[in-house]
């Protein structure tokens, strides 16, 4: 499908979104994570990897320090402070391209613009601490709102969802409402459909066989393809094929961000996506 152009307005910086895919590199600073087994907890190894995703085409690099793996639980605002307040000041102006922060604490959020990140993600899409939209106002900033059923400790319990891309669009559009009530203006707000946050293999595929529908809210779409299951493979983690797989098919369904672990091997299948919507 023809994708649509959009201009992510923020500080002083525009992003022009539909020319060419976006891609954001993950820079996860917890103990625990499945894609870099916590090996970028230290600022230094932290820099040299955000570094090596900008070599490799990242646009953005996103820092989180907050695991949202199965079963896993909220830590405390200190918690994540100490983890991402160090690598954000070892990172500040020295990146060359923007630098966003993953939280649904709104104090995190506060400190994080303070120190020159550019952008929000909310993995809760406002739901936990709507107060997230404030400092985003504050600084200027971007906002990505993305769509998560629960949380991370509920979801092995929680039932199946009869639409999936129902419950994401209606979900989402509440979430940038909540973020428009707030202040922020539409322009610098981005939808993410948070595949494996609360959905199950066959959800996830659902939601990407309907991206129209979520582009359809007006708002530019992100995806997360990496480490999520699909309906063709239950354990996804470190299956980078799979990724690019979901990443190549999202570009054609009209994503604008692509956001990943490994920015060197899913790339290529964005410029190849990328080539055929020019194509077309």
């Amino acid at each position: 499908m023809p994708r649509k152009l959009a201009d992510w307005k923020f500080k002083k910086q525009v992003l022009h979104l539909g020319e060419r895919t976006l891609m954001v590199g993950i820079l996860n600073v917890t103990p625990d994570s499945p894609a870099d087994e916590g090996r970028y907890q230290e600022p230094d190894l932290a820099f040299v990897r955000a570094v090596e995703m900008i070599e490799q085409g990242a646009d953005i690099i996103e820092v989180g320090a907050q695991s949202w793996r199965p079963g896993s639980e909220r830590i405390s605002e200190a918690e994540e402070k100490r983890r991402l307040i160090p690598v954000l000041k070892k990172l500040r102006g020295k990146m060359g391209v923007p630098v966003a922060v993953e939280t649904c604490t709104a104090a995190v959020a506060e400190q994080a613009l303070e120190l020159g990140v550019e952008i929000i993600k909310d993995p809760t899409g406002l739901v936990l601490e709507p107060a997230i939209a404030k400092a985003v106002v504050q600084a200027d900033a971007g906002l990505v709102v993305q769509h998560m059923r629960g949380t991370p400790s509920q979801w092995a319990k929680m039932a199946q969802i009869k639409d999936p891309s129902g419950a994401a669009v209606a979900e989402l559009s509440a979430a940038a409402g909540r973020a428009i009530s707030a202040g922020v203006p539409k322009e610098r707000i981005v939808i993410d459909p948070g595949f494996g946050l609360g959905k199950r293999k066959e959800q996830n595929t659902e939601l990407l066989s309907r991206l129209d529908r979520l582009i359809a809210l007006g708002f530019p779409l992100q995806v997360s393809p990496t480490g999520k299951p699909f309906g063709t493979q239950p354990q996804a983690e470190t299956n980078m094929a799979l990724a690019a797989a979901v990443a190549f098919a999202s570009v054609l369904r009209g994503a604008h961000i692509v956001r990943v672990h490994d920015v060197g091997a899913i790339r290529p299948a964005v410029l190849l996506a990328d080539e055929l919507m020019r194509g077309a």
